[in-house]
């Protein structure tokens, strides 16, 4: 009986390490995290967006010394996926095809090192991807001028502020929603259609 009782814990545990090593982890950086985030979350297998600050040296930052573009850190979505149903390719593509990534520290009329675009890989397949996607875009002249987006290790990530969560979902009276959010999120819904959860 005991036995019985042992391995079948041992299959329920294995079990759930199984479903969670099949996920894998992107992040990203294309401006206001309150954009990207609204837009990923959207796609079938994905399955967590955390908005949150990467890529600079204070440690635990705030949204406010974010802003200041002081830390070097990037306002950045992290996402949990499934690779069994949507690809780190696919979500190149999306990342590419709804932010301007040929505007050094810029997305719009949001300026500073903290809005730049940037692939924070979190192992070598997706740094080859990576780099590989932005040498094909560029070869292929999709946009008029040459790709500035930053390839990088990921480092320590810092989920943002509980208000920066959902934020659209939120605060959809926000006029920054209405302006810039929104029109965008629209717009990835035309283009990716076929990639949208039901």
């Amino acid at each position: 009986m005991l036995n019985k009782i042992t391995i079948l814990i041992f299959l329920i545990i294995t079990t759930n390490m199984n479903s969670q090593t099949n996920k894998e982890t992107a992040i990203f950086a294309g401006g206001c995290f309150w954009c990207t985030e609204s837009i990923f979350k959207s796609l079938k297998g994905v399955e967590i967006v955390e908005p949150g600050y990467t890529g600079g040296k204070r440690k635990n930052p705030t949204y406010e010394q974010v802003c200041s573009g002081a830390t070097g850190h990037a306002e950045a979505i992290r996402i949990v996926f499934d690779p069994k149903i949507i690809g780190y390719d696919e979500l190149l593509q999306v990342f590419f095809a709804t932010h301007d990534p040929t505007t050094l520290n810029r997305q719009g009329n949001d300026i500073g090192t903290q809005y730049r675009s940037a692939i924070f890989y979190t192992n070598e397949k997706q740094k080859e991807l990576a780099i590989a996607y932005i040498k094909f875009l560029n070869e292929s002249d999709v946009y008029d001028q040459y790709i500035v987006t930053e390839v990088a290790p990921a480092s320590e990530f810092y989920v943002a502020e509980d208000y920066h969560k959902n934020y659209l979902e939120n605060h959809p009276e926000n006029k920054y929603c209405q302006y810039v959010v929104l029109p965008k999120l629209e717009k990835f819904k035309k283009k990716f259609k076929d990639k949208l959860k039901k």
